[in-house]
């Protein structure tokens, strides 16, 4: 009697413990930080040159680590490529790579720097974790040497891996990712042979990590959540803004809501690649984010956020077919948004229900303005077709979207600012997935938190009057099954990237010599 009493007193002060050591939310960060680059990227230099360089970027990214971990933070965020910048190829890139374990040897790089081989950036890392009691998520390069034996040994005999790693609030290394899905242009990058699914558990909730161009894709995105159940998702970036579905801010803070997790999202800031936009993001809303086109600074974001966040579950497809689909009339056009051909339908009314079809998407739209004015056209589009042009990925896309002028043609094109109000809007479509991330962007690229909804039925729709004029309100749906052929997919990439490396350039270079010419003739 008195071993059993013993024994359920002992169940109950484990279980308290437990309690004590379980976070019910926490203060997360991310920086959004202007690298520092080398004035060659791709002329190889030594590793004392290179270390040079990325000291420098870490003495910055120290300085926001400080920051957030007196201001409470238990992780922070650091974008892609903030340790030694971008534009590398192979053999410029190697002196600034370093061997990374697997997080399993159970290693502090500050406490024990030289098991692993020269590796100062980890060192670094790790004691401004340990010293500071925070997590520190930054991204990095590994290198692996390989040899003949192994039929996928690149030529020079060493793997290049995209990486990014966690460091806890011992200094302790947890988590290694190497990125999966390369951005055209990469080539200093090699892929690895399986996608890594990479978690790890803290006191404020189970972590799971990617890198950038790896959120449009099934893995290991899409599974991170729905196979390992994470509640938080860790995302360094180096991301292009593309307007107007493809904003940092928009898309990302949209991938939280549609898939039901927290998102840290870090991305590098330089203005002259359209590069900015920063956030912590939770499912129900954006809780903090930051889009800066006018300055070079970087900058520190802090957010409280729920460790276990809930998320309600949406067919986004009920509310249609509940419904009867409104005919889609005569007036249809199309127009092309990032290179892929939409059919439009204009809204000629203050108010009105509009229907617009393409393929198997059907979007339905009900609104009010306040005024229409004449200086400016809206119009609901829809896209069903795989986009073919960075990579191939199927979309199913409801857009109600400012076009850049009054010209129909317009339609689809960047748009940065608008001045019509609002008075509510409510749109839906006939989606063949589950995976849908509903956008709101206003005016001046700024995010609406807690002035819309998504209900169960598969609608977003306004709470309030947006308290901005709308740029866009989208349904970006993504059919992963349906991404289209490895060949076809190859072939398109290709093509892309002799575009972007060799034609585009070579363009760019005769207009230059053009103008010049032109320019000293007529001075």
């Amino acid at each position: 009697m008195i071993t059993s009493e013993l024994h359920i007193n002992v169940v109950i002060l484990v279980l308290c413990i437990l309690k004590v050591n379980t976070l019910d939310t926490f203060i997360a960060a991310v920086y959004e930080h202007a690298v520092i680059m080398p004035k060659d990227t791709l002329r190889p230099v030594s590793q004392e040159e290179a270390l040079a360089l990325m000291n420098q970027n870490l003495d910055i990214l120290e300085a926001a680590i400080i920051s957030a971990a007196t201001q409470g933070a238990k992780i922070i965020v650091t974008p892609e490529d903030a340790i030694y910048g971008t534009k590398f190829n192979r053999e410029s890139l190697y002196p600034y790579l370093e061997d990374i374990p697997d997080p399993q040897v159970n290693w502090i790089p500050c406490t024990n720097p030289n098991r692993f081989g020269h590796t100062p950036v980890q060192e670094r890392l790790s004691c401004l974790a340990k010293e500071n009691s925070i997590y520190v998520v930054a991204n990095i390069g590994d290198k692996k040497a390989c040899n003949a034996n192994d039929s996928q040994c690149p030529p020079d005999n060493r793997y290049q891996y995209n990486t990014d790693v966690v460091f806890d609030s011992q200094g302790k290394l947890v988590a290694r990712y190497h990125k999966q899905n390369l951005f055209m242009g990469e080539d200093q990058f090699d892929i690895p042979k399986e996608t890594e699914i990479v978690t790890f558990n803290t006191s404020f909730g189970k972590f799971g990590i990617f890198t950038c161009f790896d959120i449009l894709f099934h893995d290991p995105a899409v599974t991170l959540v729905k196979d390992h159940h994470v509640d938080t998702i860790l995302f360094p970036t180096a991301w292009m803004n593309v307007l107007p579905h493809l904003t940092a801010i928009e898309f990302h803070s949209a991938w939280a809501m549609g898939m039901g997790v927290n998102f840290l999202a870090s991305n590098l800031h330089n203005s002259s690649r359209k590069m900015t936009g920063s956030g912590i993001y939770a499912p129900d809303s954006p809780k903090e984010f930051h889009y800066d086109m006018k300055t070079n600074e970087g900058k520190l974001i802090l957010a409280q956020l729920d460790s276990h966040p809930s998320h309600q579950v949406v067919n986004w497809s009920s509310y249609v077919n509940s419904v009867k689909v409104l005919s889609t009339g005569n007036g249809n056009f199309q127009g092309t948004i990032f290179f892929d051909e939409f059919t439009f339908v204009e809204l000629t009314e203050i108010t009105g229900n509009y229907t617009v079809c393409q393929k198997d998407l059907c979007c339905l739209l009900s609104y009010k303005m306040f005024e229409k004015r004449s200086d400016e056209v809206y119009a609901l589009g829809a896209f069903d077709g795989l986009h073919t042009v960075e990579g191939c990925y199927y979309l199913q896309v409801c857009t109600l979207l400012k076009c850049k002028t009054t010209n129909l043609h317009s339609c689809g094109s960047p748009v940065e600012t608008a001045s019509t109000r609002f008075e509510m809007f409510s749109l839906s479509g006939t989606f063949r997935t589950q995976y849908v991330f509903p956008e709101v962007l206003l005016s001046e690229i700024q995010l609406a938190p807690g002035e819309f909804q998504v209900s169960p039925d598969g609608r977003i729709f306004s709470l309030k009057p947006p308290s901005r004029p709308l740029l866009t309100v989208t349904l970006f749906g993504r059919l992963y099954e349906r991404d289209g052929s490895e060949t076809f997919c190859t072939s398109n990439t290709i093509v892309m990237h002799l575009l972007v490396k060799i034609i585009l350039p070579l363009i760019i270079q005769s207009i230059y010599i053009y103008t010049n010419i032109n320019l000293n003739y007529t001075y």
